[in-house]
């Protein structure tokens, strides 16, 4: 080799290398805290293993806060590629017609395999069309459970409550023995009346909970889940229960061991096994009212999905959809929901975890699943789809709150959440009638 093809090769060996642009893909979500960090790190890892494409995941608030921002950007035309929503905004999102790329329809467009027949029934029926289509990827899925502090209730000599009468006496011994506050739960919308009523096959609307049309109408205020409330507020007199907020407020009444029994999600397992060192906890089905079931039917989800709205650049959604089936992998489905204990979303990293010895090892870390899968789920226990839910649930909260506070009967309350939040029902019906 000549000296100048020795200078021109050792030139060329020492010049930058000029990486190939990657496709950028906008993940907006709301998970703070250890899941925001694991959710960035899904972002990440996917972005280092794939040549062509990067997410950039960014946090945005709450589960509202995000919604709306998100529905603030389309407006503006800055909206990113995916957004995580909460199930109580499903309705909100499908009326928003033009502005949602239906998950099965993109991975069908793009080429990308998807079966959705891998996923858990349970799980991807709240978020399907009437014909069956996939609208958005669930992503943290969770039901709510019955915590208890397993430590305190072996010293008191405590049996784990089956049902409702079997929690109030065990509430009544703990009080007894000096426990503050027995029981209380987070979600109350959510835990004690559109779970209370799917558990007991109870309808909280007609047309079928809202799915089968937006002329729907809210019946929670039956007699059965009057009662249910009732029997809450009576406990409250009693000193047995201790309302303590809204969302995940009341967690810290759990984890200092105020309360005993805590009705909430089956996602707080993560921050539990870090949080609770000095005792042990467990979960356990929700309990049944057996005034009113002889047996429970299943348990419906919460958290959220993951919805890919349009106005991007075709190409873009390529990288998308391979995304969306990168986050259903078993290994990482499966590491989700052993880290978190969100339900893992599809039947593969369900018997990932069993197969890994999670449920010998953790046990109890099925209970939400099984508690989904517990029976083929009815058109009153298949979810909910009711439009302006997120201000509905504020409705909920608050004359539940009233009810807490003895400012209102639980027909009362109830009665009034009904009447407010069909109104509000009404004003989505017409900003929404075809």
């Amino acid at each position: 080799m000549s000296i100048s093809r020795l200078a021109l090769a050792a030139a060329i060996a020492a010049a930058p290398a000029f990486a190939i642009a990657k496709t950028e893909v906008q993940f907006w979500h709301a998970m703070g805290g250890q899941l925001g960090e694991i959710t960035d790190k899904f972002a990440a890892d996917f972005s280092a293993g794939h040549a062509s494409c990067t997410v950039t995941s960014s946090y945005k608030g709450n589960y509202t806060e995000t919604m709306n921002s998100a529905i603030a950007a389309f407006r503006a035309g800055e909206q990113p590629h995916i957004v995580q929503v909460f199930e109580v905004g499903t309705a909100t999102m499908m009326a928003a017609e033009g502005a949602i790329y239906p998950v099965e329809q993109l991975m069908t467009e793009t080429g990308t395999p998807f079966d959705r027949s891998a996923y858990l029934p349970a799980v991807i029926s709240y978020y399907t069309t009437p014909e069956g289509e996939l609208l958005s990827l669930p992503f943290n899925s969770s039901s709510p459970v019955l915590w208890y502090n397993k430590t305190k209730l072996d010293e008191l000599g405590i049996a784990v409550p089956a049902t409702w009468d079997e929690l109030e006496a065990a509430a009544a011994k703990a009080k007894e023995a000096g426990v503050e506050a027995p029981f209380s739960f987070g979600w109350q919308s959510w835990t004690q009346i559109e779970n209370y009523s799917a558990w007991h096959n109870l309808p909280t609307g007609t047309r079928e909970n809202g799915f089968a049309g937006l002329d729907t109408e809210f019946t929670f205020n039956n007699e059965h889940v009057v009662n249910h409330i009732a029997r809450i507020q009576r406990m409250g007199e009693q000193g047995l229960f201790k309302y303590g907020g809204r969302r995940g407020d009341s967690r810290a009444m759990f984890v200092n061991g105020e309360a005993i029994f805590w009705i909430n999600s089956s996602a707080y397992y993560g921050g539990f096994a870090q949080d609770i060192t000095d005792w042990e906890f467990a979960q356990t089905m929700m309990p049944l009212d057996t005034a009113v079931a002889d047996a429970p039917q299943n348990s419906i989800i919460g958290g959220a999905t993951l919805w890919v709205l349009r106005g991007r650049e075709a190409a873009e959604y390529k990288c998308v959809a391979e995304f969306l089936a990168f986050l259903s992998e078993a290994e990482n489905q499966a590491y989700w929901h052993q880290t978190t204990g969100y339900v893992p979303i599809t039947t593969a990293a369900y018997e990932l975890s069993r197969e890994q010895g999670f449920y010998e090892t953790s046990p109890g870390t099925d209970t939400a699943i099984k508690q989904l899968s517990l029976n083929e789920p009815t058109v009153n226990s298949k979810g909910l789809r009711y439009g302006n839910f997120v201000q509905i649930r504020d409705v909920i909260n608050e004359e539940l709150e009233a009810a807490w506070a003895g400012d209102k009967t639980a027909k009362e309350a109830l009665d009034t959440a009904v009447e407010r939040s069909n109104a509000l029902l009404r004003k989505f019906e017409a900003a929404h009638a075809r």
